[in-house]
């Protein structure tokens, strides 16, 4: 069992009395916090860095894996011009949800609500884009003109959701 943590927040105490923060010397701490420390330090370290962009913009470095989460391939867009690592239609949502949403602002709740019931039912098809943003940087492509309001703005919600626990 790991101890809890100090009631100062850190990690319990070290060799000596004095409370360490997960930035301390970890060869003067217990080997029961050893545990505590590796938990925090891994915490830190899953970072996710995912971007949502039109992808009638232009690819820039930052982008990383660049990939494409509408159902539909985007009006006027050849292929080429895209600079895509990857189209991943299964995560789009259904038709249905998709027309009955209309990008209406009015309508964004409820949208995110069953959008978010559809990826529950269907894990298989955004669990490679929450691993692929574990290890690196993915912009996830949208067409849609409203930037605000669109499938690859609350799938990168749920993204971030699920990546929290």
């Amino acid at each position: 069992m790991t101890p809890p943590l100090s009631p100062g927040g850190g990690l319990p105490e070290a060799k000596g009395g004095e409370n360490r923060s997960a930035g301390a010397d970890i060869g003067s701490l217990r080997p029961a916090c050893l545990g505590v420390a590796c938990r925090m330090m891994r915490r830190r370290l899953t970072v996710m860095r995912i971007r949502v962009k039109r992808v009638y913009d232009p690819p820039s470095p930052e982008d990383g894996a660049r990939l494409l989460v509408d159902r539909l391939w985007p009006r006027g867009l050849k292929r080429e011009a895209a600079h895509l690592d990857g189209w991943h239609k299964e995560v789009a949502p259904s038709d249905e949800l998709r027309r009955w949403f209309g990008h209406d602002p009015a309508r964004w709740d409820e949208f995110c609500r069953r959008y978010f019931a559809e990826l529950d039912a269907r894990p298989e098809a955004w669990r490679p884009l929450l691993e692929a943003a574990k290890k690196g940087a993915v912009t996830l492509l949208f067409g849609a003109q409203d930037t605000q309001h669109n499938n690859a703005v609350a799938l990168k919600a749920y993204l971030e959701a699920h990546a929290r626990g």
